[in-house]
């Protein structure tokens, strides 16, 4: 009976003043502040986290009970570990001569081996924890993670960190199949991405809280990307970041070039289908962020940027970053974030302009100025909401002025055209299409391209 009022309150008055009110609990009358605590310890809140996805109305993407998912066959994308990786690369090497070629450039091989032997008895567990609740496996490496596989599987299971959870995501293009991680190594790596560092020591329980539904779903809202321009040029296949080159040698009078109206003496040639521009969606989304801007770092980009209803405006910088939820602890965080020493500067400032009586030398101040700052960057991965920053804009004048466009902020959509001559756009640090003079791009957040994951909890 008390269950059943506490949902009745989450139903009809969670948006309200709840602390004004009394409520009516198994012939007791409760006030609305002891109701509210009661509604928001971890038990009641977990119950009502199951009520509400157990009565989600029906969905086009698949089921929303977490007591319905039954899965049978999964799907576990393990990463190439460092050692993996060396033997790969040295394969004509014994294990003593591979020994003494990592030795030699300075790395620890007994570490690389101990590492390497971790991640592979946790990726074993998983698979045996996986068929022992019957759950059909088949273990795959990156490349051998392909579009057929993921057909197979109802469900992807990650063994590593961060980086093999996007590999994992990056196949999955609607919200109707699960990728879960599992951190590999967690004392070396934080792995936001993956289950919690907990369950990387405790295999069976989280297989056992997932077959028994003991979880919400979660998902992760995703950038979908859609090309506008030269069909030759947003045709182009990507290559992977690892074996880029950059096509155009610096140019160092360039931006005098640019001012004056001149042709770059690298600048790619006009195709005679220009003039009939047509529109690419990218088949990859960004579960983190893209970046846009020339490929070379010390080359300036020039961009023509849109957020959302927003008036266009031109901006000059080191490249656009534009992050999810889920990418707003990666990079975009710390292109943002304060450092202590950066706050205490203004804290002191601040106490010499204004006279306000600061001790910008209280350590405690500076840490509560500085988390709460840094804590406003980041947001919720199923916002749908994207949060973009604008890398070192180059201003007017020598100093920025009051005018000057945001460098950074919030928007549901945002369209940028490229002015650049040797640029890119790169999706979660790995995947580089060109981004090149004339080319637009349209990124947007949609609900039906969302990632879904889990959020595991314990049994009530």
């Amino acid at each position: 009976q008390a269950y059943n009022c506490l949902i009745h309150f989450y139903k009809r008055d969670i948006n309200i003043n709840i602390q004004c009110f009394h409520y009516n609990l198994m012939g007791f009358t409760v006030p609305g502040n002891i109701m509210a605590r009661l509604f928001f310890t971890s038990r009641v809140h977990n119950s009502l986290t199951r009520y509400l996805y157990s009565h989600r109305n029906c969905s086009s993407f698949g089921y929303w009970d977490p007591a319905q998912f039954r899965p049978t066959k999964a799907v576990i994308l393990t990463k190439v570990s460092r050692y993996e990786f060396e033997k790969l690369r040295h394969d004509q090497l014994t294990e003593k001569q591979l020994e003494e070629e990592l030795t030699a450039r300075g790395s620890n091989y007994a570490a690389v081996r101990h590492h390497h032997n971790i991640h592979k008895s946790l990726e074993v567990s998983v698979a045996r924890e996986l068929e022992a609740a019957g759950v059909e496996t088949k273990t795959v490496k990156r490349f051998e993670y392909n579009d057929e596989v993921v057909k197979w599987a109802d469900i992807i299971v990650t063994t590593g960190g961060d980086g093999t959870f996007l590999m994992g995501a990056s196949k999955i293009l609607n919200r109707g199949k699960p990728v879960i991680g599992i951190n590999t190594d967690p004392t070396r790596s934080e792995g936001h991405l993956c289950l919690p560092k907990h369950y990387s020591f405790n295999i069976k329980e989280a297989v056992d809280l997932l077959l028994a539904g003991n979880f919400r779903w979660f998902f992760r809202k995703r950038l979908r990307i859609t090309l506008i321009g030269d069909p030759l040029k947003i045709s182009q296949t990507p290559v992977e970041l690892n074996d880029q080159q950059l096509q155009y040698p610096e140019y160092r009078y360039m931006d005098l070039m640019t001012e004056t109206g001149c042709e770059h003496p690298f600048k790619e040639a006009n195709s005679s289908t220009e003039s009939l521009e047509t529109t690419r969606t990218l088949p990859i989304l960004a579960l983190n962020e893209i970046y846009i801007g020339e490929s070379l770092s010390s080359r300036v980009s020039y961009l023509e940027i849109q957020m959302d209803q927003d008036p266009v405006f031109k901006s000059r910088n080191s490249g656009l970053c534009i992050a999810t939820g889920t990418g707003s602890t990666s990079w975009i965080f710390n292109i943002n974030k304060l450092t202590h020493h950066a706050v205490e500067s203004l804290l002191k400032i601040t106490f010499e302009t204004t006279r306000f009586p600061l001790n910008w030398k209280d350590q405690r101040l500076v840490d509560s100025v500085t988390s709460k700052f840094n804590n406003q960057l980041v947001h919720d991965p199923e916002s749908p909401v994207m949060c973009y920053t604008l890398r070192d804009p180059i201003s007017v004048g020598t100093f920025p002025s009051p005018t000057e466009s945001r460098p950074r902020g919030k928007a549901k959509k945002i369209a940028v055209k490229s002015k650049c001559f040797d640029a890119c756009l790169v999706i979660d640090g790995s995947l580089s299409y060109k981004f090149n003079d004339g080319t637009k791009a349209v990124i947007e957040i949609l609900e039906e391209d969302a990632l879904r994951t889990v959020q595991l909890y314990s049994e009530l």
